[in-house]
């Protein structure tokens, strides 16, 4: 009997301190972050999905500005190139440069859409309208899962610094802290308001 409880109590022992070193936790929260971050790049899509359609649509527009729908080409190519793997969401410049071209389409997009004030018959068409709506209801998702991702990650990034944690996290894990989402920066300028 006492063999016996020489062979388990190590492994029990063992046991117990695994269960307290966060190890589990650490890959949930990071599991929970790339879920976030696919969520996020699901709506980033839809968004992308929808820019040729809505392009196509203004195009019909008689004079319509060439350079604007020229821009959102152009931007909805050029977020669409850069692609974040999970791996990739703790380097800072890779995620600043992500932000960036998607922070290009959002602002090409506002760009066509103040333009095509200045074509009634184009807003009074029911394909128009149905575009503009999907576009400003993924708009509203995207950043709803920008927010999640943030939580996630936030989440994920307290339990690779919290002890002991911290200690399992350098000894075998080596996990990264996950970079936030951040605003872009021109919406960091105070808005002119001119009457």
């Amino acid at each position: 009997m006492i063999r016996y409880i020489s062979r388990v109590f190590p492994f029990l022992l063992a046991l117990v301190m695994l269960s307290g070193c966060g190890y589990n936790t650490m890959q949930q929260n990071e599991e929970a972050v790339n879920r976030a971050w696919g969520d996020l790049e699901s709506q980033l899509q839809r968004r992308s999905d929808l820019v040729p359609n809505l392009v196509a649509t203004v195009k019909g527009a008689a004079n319509f500005e060439k350079e604007t729908l020229q821009a959102v080409v152009e931007a909805r190519a050029k977020a669409t190139s850069i692609q974040l793997t999970p791996e990739m969401l703790s380097d800072p410049a890779a995620m600043s440069k992500f932000q960036a071209a998607q922070g290009q389409l959002s602002s090409s997009l506002s760009r066509l859409l103040v333009a095509v004030e200045r074509y009634p018959d184009l807003k009074a068409t029911q394909n128009f309208r149905d575009l503009q709506v999907q576009l400003e209801g993924t708009e509203n998702r995207i950043s709803v899962a920008r927010q999640r991702y943030n939580e996630a990650a936030q989440v994920f990034n307290t339990s690779i610094r919290v002890f002991p944690n911290s200690i399992t996290n350098s000894v075998a894990l080596k996990l990264k802290p996950k970079e936030y989402f951040k605003a872009d920066e021109a919406a960091k300028a105070v808005p002119q308001v001119k009457f």
